[in-house]
Formats: structure tokens, sequence, C-alpha cells
């Protein structure tokens, strides 16, 4: 049975390997350039996630699995205008073997326990599209999709010209 518990500085080389693969899954998908380089986890990853632990308007969790520890999360609170606070996941992950089993629905209740804890009025995270994966986790705790982040491209792909199809012309 998979179980969860705080992560502490001890547990920072398994956070940084775990992250780094996580990371690494996910950069190479549709919309993993972008996501790569704004939303993702800042570099140097350890520098990050040590300063995660050590903000308490942050949980990092470590999912384990017969003790081992197998996948993580961090939520983080963040301010919305008017006062009220928001949950955002920003990391979750369960590394391959390890899926299937429950140790992701462990570290995602943990953050959302914490969530509730903080007095947040929701929980926020993000999917690539075509993820449908991890789209289907989120949705069995509840979430749903709240906007839909479009975006251009402006930089060639493999010799083909930036901007996008060409623009049709008004009558």
């Amino acid at each position: 049975m998979a179980t969860t518990r705080a992560a502490s500085a001890e547990d920072l080389p398994r956070l940084v390997e775990l992250a780094e693969l996580g990371l690494g899954e996910l950069r190479p998908l549709r919309g993993g350039a972008i996501w790569w380089r704004r939303e993702a986890r800042p570099a140097p990853v350890e520098a990050s996630l040590r300063a995660a632990l050590e903000d308490p308007d942050q949980c990092v969790t470590v999912g384990l699995l017969a003790g081992y520890p197998a996948g993580y999360g961090v939520a983080r609170v963040e301010a919305l205008r008017g006062g009220d606070l928001i949950a955002v996941v920003d990391d979750l992950f369960t590394e391959p073997p390890f899926r299937g089993v429950g140790v992701g629905e462990a570290v995602m209740d943990a953050l959302i326990a914490f969530a509730r804890r903080r007095g947040c009025v929701g929980v926020d995270s993000l999917a690539l599209p075509g993820d449908r994966e991890t789209k289907n986790f989120f949705e069995s705790f509840g979430l749903k999709a709240r906007a839909l982040l479009v975006h251009l491209s402006l930089e060639p792909e493999d010799g083909a010209p930036a901007g996008g199809p060409p623009r049709p012309t008004e009558p």
C-alpha cells in the first residue's frame, strides 16, 4: 500500500532524481518545450527543491511504496485577487515502474489535504495537450479544465517557416 510523508532535506537527492525524470518525460511532449521554459521547475533543480522544502507556503510530499520513495509532489499556496488562496500543484511525478499502484494518488491526496489545511478555495495544476493519462488522473480527483491556454510558436520547427499557417485575407 502506498503512503506519503513530508519530504525533508535528507530526501533531496531522491527528489532531484525524480524531478529530473519528470522533466525529461514531459519536455518532448506537445507543448513541453514552452512548458519547460515557462512553468517547469526552475534549474538548478536541487536549489529550487531546497527552497520549496524551506518555504512554509509549499508542501513537498514523498510517495512511498513499501518504504521506497517512488514519487513526489510539490504544491504551493498562491494569493488570488481579493485575498483568497489557491493551491498550485507544480510537481507530481511517480517513477514509471510504480505507476498504477496508488503512489500518485496518495501524493495527490496529501497535496489536497495541504490545500484544505491552508484554507485554499481550490487546487490548480497543468496537463500538457494530449497527455490523457495525466488529464484523467487529475479528473479522478475532481479537477476540471477551467481555461485553455493556446500558443503560437514563432520559432521554426525542422525548417518550417515560423508563425503558423497563413492568415486568411479579408474580403
